[in-house]
């Protein structure tokens, strides 16, 4: 081999893979099956039999399409399990449709499927016509049950004591735990998705224990009015935790989370605020008291001082 020809090679490797990739990635139809046509317009009888010999059983295309339905059973399954809560306020054949529509948007990109949902509250922010009449309700679902992932294992470091706290001055910087997650909703639903993962949780204990399961009981959501909420997620000891706060307080804290100083978040957590100027002391006081006891502060990694 010359090395014009080594030098061809990965070139047409990666052809090869990235023409894979994309019929494995293509959408099934209604019955589970592969399309007849690729994106392109090409039959993908002739795609599949560009890189997939047929053998003593089975044709290209029906090869291929054993991926083709791995592919899509194994993603949607995965995006059902960090979603139930969203799988339930939306119908499980909505669910399976913004799914669809999603992962077409984001195929995964990884090898793991820790991330793959990571843009779903984003799109759905997008595509208010993809859930319905409840989109608001499923666009707060979707936030809280993807903080619970990001909350879950994302990292944690050395809190400050309030000790330490205490010694800061209006110019000082701090850091947030990587792993607390901060949300403005619409409505209250933290309660909603706490009782739907208690359910689903129940129901797939006692599926388990039966031969036949039976189909999944229907579940009549409350009525939520919309309702401002500010909420936080945490973990302790391998356990996440949601904590509703104040809109002072959620300010406050994305403004620490964005690097401005301690005087200029305070600042910013009060933009607005109907808590009487001779109060507030008493309520940074009480937030910074709690914060400390659940270790949400840090301080700052060095790289973000020397770029600020």
């Amino acid at each position: 081999m010359n090395s014009e020809e080594t030098s061809q090679a990965p070139m047409d490797l990666l052809a090869l893979q990235r023409e894979m990739a994309a019929a494995v990635m293509q959408p099934l139809t209604r019955d589970d099956g592969m399309q007849s046509h690729a994106a392109d317009g090409r039959p993908m009888s002739e795609v599949a039999a560009s890189f997939i010999a047929p053998n003593s059983k089975l044709s290209a295309f029906e090869r291929l399409e054993i991926y083709n339905r791995q592919y899509w059973f194994r993603v949607l399954g995965a995006l059902e399990e960090d979603f139930p809560a969203l799988r339930i306020v939306v119908g499980p054949g909505r669910f399976e449709r913004i799914a669809v529509a999603y992962l077409a948007a984001h195929p995964s990109r990884s090898f793991s499927l820790r991330n793959l949902g990571s843009r779903l509250p984003e799109w759905l922010r997008a595509h208010p016509e993809q859930a319905g009449r409840r989109h608001r309700l499923a666009l707060d679902v979707a936030c809280i049950e993807w903080a619970f992932v990001e909350a879950f294992d994302s990292a944690e470091r050395e809190p400050l004591t309030m000790d330490q706290i205490a010694t800061l001055d209006g110019e000082s910087r701090l850091a947030l735990q990587p792993h607390l997650q901060l949300m403005a909703l619409s409505f209250a639903a933290d309660d909603l998705v706490l009782e739907l993962h208690k359910r689903q949780k129940r129901q797939t204990s006692e599926a388990g224990l039966e031969r036949e399961p039976e189909a999944e009981q229907p579940f009549e959501l409350p009525r939520l009015r919309p309702r401002a909420t500010w909420l936080a997620a945490h973990r302790v000891d391998l356990s996440v935790y949601y904590r509703r706060i104040e809109r002072e307080e959620f300010q406050m804290l994305a403004a620490l989370r964005e690097g401005l100083s301690l005087s200029q978040a305070i600042a910013a957590g009060f933009i607005g605020s109907r808590i009487p100027a001779d109060r507030q002391a008493q309520k940074l006081q009480a937030w910074f008291s709690t914060w400390a006891e659940l270790g949400w502060i840090c301080a700052p990694e060095l790289e973000s001082l020397i770029k600020s």
